[in-house]
């Protein structure tokens, strides 16, 4: 029953993303809301079918961010991506530049402005990180980044990009720490989708001014330990 379910969801969300990338074609040539729109309602659309075919609801904790600031979020799945484009209003993700090849998600994620990365530019890709997430600030977007650089399995880490540390810095405005189960119900590079409840926490938001020792210390322990009880209260040990 889980593989049907799984399956039939992962069919509905091709079928449903290919069609509503053909059917809203249009919307490439037009004013940037409209891009924004049909993103935002897309991922809107995915995680009700979600809940419909797979089981997977979720729940959100802590007040929801808006307007010009940094979000930090623990990544542990493609879910993620997902919901931070149905929750927030209009958000600059920051994602990597291969992402764009992809017809449609990428030419509509190029349409809304979201921050495209090329890794292997060192500095200069950091430059025009930086400049794109102020011009998204000047329009009251909020800049999300995913610290890791990719996905972690639940209970693993991996290593926080300087990234962040240089938007923190450069953007002067408070950064709020996510955490997330997502990976317990969506697992990376699987078909399965599990039933249950994922869990979105938006943190208390680390002030702007802090050095950058301070500020990688307070995001990493804010969010990993954070995302140690989310996951032990799903009933997974953090020790697998």
């Amino acid at each position: 029953m889980l593989w049907l379910r799984s399956l039939a969801f992962n069919l509905a969300l091709y079928v449903t993303a290919i069609s509503v990338g053909l059917i809203a074609t249009p919307a490439l040539f037009l004013p940037r809301g409209a891009a924004v729109w049909v993103i935002s309602n897309l991922s809107r659309l995915i995680v009700w079918l979600l809940g419909v075919i797979a089981g997977t609801h979720y729940e959100v904790r802590g007040p929801i961010p808006h307007g010009p600031l940094l979000v930090a979020s623990k990544h542990q799945s493609m879910w993620d991506t997902i919901i931070m484009v149905a929750l927030l209003k209009d958000p600059a993700i920051v994602l990597k530049r291969e992402l764009l090849w992809i017809p449609y998600y990428g030419w509509f994620s190029q349409k809304a402005r979201m921050i495209a990365v090329d890794r292997s530019s060192g500095a200069k890709a950091l430059r025009r990180m930086i400049a794109q997430a102020k011009a998204a600030l000047a329009l009251d977007r909020p800049i999300v980044i995913f610290p890791e650089g990719t996905r972690a399995a639940p209970g693993a880490r991996h290593d926080y990009k300087p990234g962040v540390a240089a938007l923190y810095r450069q953007l002067g405005v408070p950064c709020v720490p996510v955490a997330v189960n997502s990976g317990l119900f969506w697992p990376r590079r699987q078909m399965l989708r599990k039933p249950g409840t994922i869990i979105i926490e938006f943190l208390p938001p680390i002030p702007p001014g802090l050095d950058r020792a301070a500020f990688m210390t307070a995001l990493e322990t804010s969010i990993e330990g954070a995302t140690a009880k989310l996951l032990a209260e799903a009933g997974h040990s953090v020790d697998k």
